[in-house]
């Protein structure tokens, strides 16, 4: 019997996919749940299964082209197949031994630290992880890297150059980033934190809290909850505008801007005003994960409110961050640097982070945008106040 292999049903807010990549080909064995063909949207990778046991009859769109909802990729003629030899020796492998889970570190991947489309692709190309460059964060070795070293036939020699078609996500972050700066009128001020209360706390908690929680204290849940603190008392920060009017929004949906292998990407916190310190954590950690993995749902990276930007996790010491339309506003976090300050007329060394708001000018005004970054400077210098409410 033949099988049609169709295109998922897309949301609404995604027109089209284009085709990234077959990994079958007609006359292939292939088995159920089996990834059959990745299909790049303006968000996501979305990975299409077989849906029977067979073998691949053809392809009817090939790698490049622009499908739709349900638009015909192939047909699988169904056939009974014996289970993979890897699958049944899996099988019969005793489980491994659980281990604690590191922060940051996705569950599904292996010992080598290689995702699972980077794993995939090495062991069909038979391929020794070790011997490709790694350019991936951490010296980890990314789908990329592998891909690279297939096409080239070994490590790239020097002066190697590569034309490669952007990304649909690229593409449409190139749209988006343009667009805000064509629309909004775009502002930035700035101004410092004084960290040491927060570091304090978190060095005489932390451990207290990774056993309550299961998740580490990190810095940006304390960014979230000043925010949405200063958010509340400064409510056209939170707004949009939409044609001749301006919507503010009742609740506070933040975006983390989490940068990935194929593109920046900003999963939503949904009422993130009402969040604990903990579940701001988990929720990070969850959302990475994905993001990175690929494996994020598109209603996750839909809406938002405002935007928290961490760009001192690469070291930069200071930016203007660009609008995420049709938000009006972004914070940039930077680099933590110990500088030295005045205290009680002592000099003094403290761990000191420039803040920078970026705004649309059109309907925030600058007492406004200063007034907030003052609000969120004065609850992360003085923790309590998230606490009390003040």
């Amino acid at each position: 019997m033949s099988i049609e292999v169709k295109v998922p049903i897309l949301p609404e807010s995604v027109a089209d996919a284009t085709i990234a990549a077959w990994h079958k080909k007609p006359g292939d064995a292939v088995y159920r749940d089996e990834n059959l063909v990745d299909l790049e949207t303006d968000k996501v990778v979305l990975e299409v299964p077989a849906p029977v046991d067979g073998v691949l009859k053809e392809i009817s769109r090939n790698s490049g082209e622009t499908v739709t909802s349900e638009e015909l990729l192939g047909v699988i003629e169904e056939v009974a197949l014996e289970k993979p030899a890897k699958e049944s020796a899996r099988a019969t492998e005793p489980a491994p031994e659980s281990q604690e889970s590191k922060p940051f570190e996705t569950p599904d991947a292996d010992a080598a630290g290689l995702s699972p489309a980077t794993r995939r692709i090495v062991e069909e190309e038979n391929i020794e992880a070790a011997d490709v460059p790694a350019t991936g964060r951490g010296g980890r070795l990314t789908k990329s890297d592998v891909v690279n070293f297939i096409k080239h036939g070994g490590p790239p020699g020097p002066r190697v150059e590569e034309r490669v078609k952007m990304t649909r996500l690229r593409s449409v972050i190139a749209e988006r980033m343009k667009e805000a700066q064509n629309t909004a009128a775009i502002l930035t001020s700035f101004n410092e934190l004084n960290l040491k209360a927060v570091m304090d706390l978190r060095a005489r908690y932390k451990e207290a809290f990774m056993d309550t929680h299961g998740v580490k204290l990190g810095l940006m849940s304390f960014f979230v909850r000043a925010v949405c603190d200063a958010l509340r008392k400064h409510p056209v920060v939170n707004a949009s505008l939409e044609g001749d009017e301006i919507v503010y929004h009742g609740f506070q949906d933040i975006g983390i801007a989490v940068s990935t292998e194929r593109g920046l990407m900003v999963p939503i916190l949904r009422n993130a005003g009402s969040m604990t310190l903990a579940e701001v954590e988990k929720g990070i950690r969850e959302f990475a994960a994905q993001a990175r993995e690929g494996t994020i749902a598109l209603e996750d990276l839909q809406g938002g409110t405002f935007t928290i930007t961490n760009g001192g996790i690469f070291g930069s010491l200071l930016s203007t961050p660009l609008l995420n339309p049709p938000q009006s506003a972004i914070l940039g976090m930077h680099n933590i640097k110990e500088r030295p300050v005045v205290e009680q007329g002592q000099i003094v060394a403290r761990p000191m982070m420039y803040i920078a708001l970026s705004y649309d000018h059109r309907i925030i005004d600058g007492k406004d945008a200063v007034q907030f970054l003052v609000a969120v400077k004065d609850a992360l210098e003085d923790p309590a106040r998230l606490l009390l409410n003040l």
